[in-house]
């Protein structure tokens, strides 16, 4: 019986980063992160349906949010996709939002044992107050993180549309999400380490869901970011320079 290859599965000795040169280290892991775009290609059919579905829902309700959902790593890369929305599309800020197990501080300082806190995660989604307008996405390399599952089967509960994405197939975030998408990533270079290919991965992932539900949403044209917000000199200079741009396509 083969056995699967997950995040938690072990290299073979002579892949061991510590017992390499740091030449061949680096090449390894290097290599090991370019498998992220296969795992994200595999995937791209879940995107689209997940992009459409995001779509669908967003554009009928006007105060429909985006909730980004995770722990650790996870919810770091989260929260720097769903930050970005507002400066790059102007994506309203409360239409934002998110659930972070151990909390916001928890994106400096490690919160220990929150991620398997499931009552925390459903007192999470009533105090952020999701209901069936919103949309939430949850992320856990492994896909079994608790406070992750749980937040999402809450959100389901209050009639959420939900999207899991996961590094491992067959998990309880797939199961519980109505929009499943798996990024098999499979062995890191470093044993366990979700921050490498299976973190590389989601960021892409979330790279694309994002851009290409605002694209969808009407936040670009002709390739630009049209809605962007010139908060300093360098962006307002390229905000005169996607205005003119836009003019010269309009002749």
């Amino acid at each position: 019986m083969t056995t699967q290859i997950t995040t938690e599965t072990r290299l073979p000795p002579e892949q061991w980063i510590d017992r390499l040169s740091p030449a061949d280290a680096l090449v390894l892991m290097l290599d090991s992160q370019a498998g992220a775009i296969d795992a994200v290609r595999a995937a791209l059919p879940q995107i689209e349906a997940s992009v459409e579905a995001l779509y669908q829902r967003l554009s009928t309700v006007r105060t429909a949010r985006l909730i980004y959902c995770g722990a650790g790593t996870s919810a770091r890369i989260a929260v720097q996709d769903g930050a970005e929305l507002l400066p790059t599309f102007n994506w309203p800020q409360a239409r934002i939002g998110y659930i972070i197990a151990g909390g916001m501080g928890a994106l400096i300082t490690a919160v220990e044992g929150a991620e398997d806190s499931e009552d925390e995660a459903r007192q999470a989604v009533i105090s952020t107050a999701i209901n069936a307008d919103d949309c939430i996405i949850g992320l856990a390399a492994s896909g079994k993180t608790r406070f992750t599952c749980a937040a999402l089967e809450a959100a389901k509960d209050a009639g959420a549309l939900t999207i899991g994405i996961s590094n491992n197939p067959d998990t309880g975030l797939l199961e519980c999400a109505a929009y499943p998408v798996v990024l098999n990533t499979g062995a890191e270079a470093l044993a366990g380490s979700t921050r490498l290919k299976a973190g590389t991965a989601q960021k892409i992932c979330l790279n694309l869901i994002s851009t290409q539900l605002m694209a969808r949403l009407g936040y670009v044209k002709d390739g630009l970011m049209t809605h962007m917000i010139p908060a300093n000199e360098k962006l307002r200079r390229r905000k005169q320079e996607i205005e003119a741009m836009l003019a010269e396509n309009s002749r």
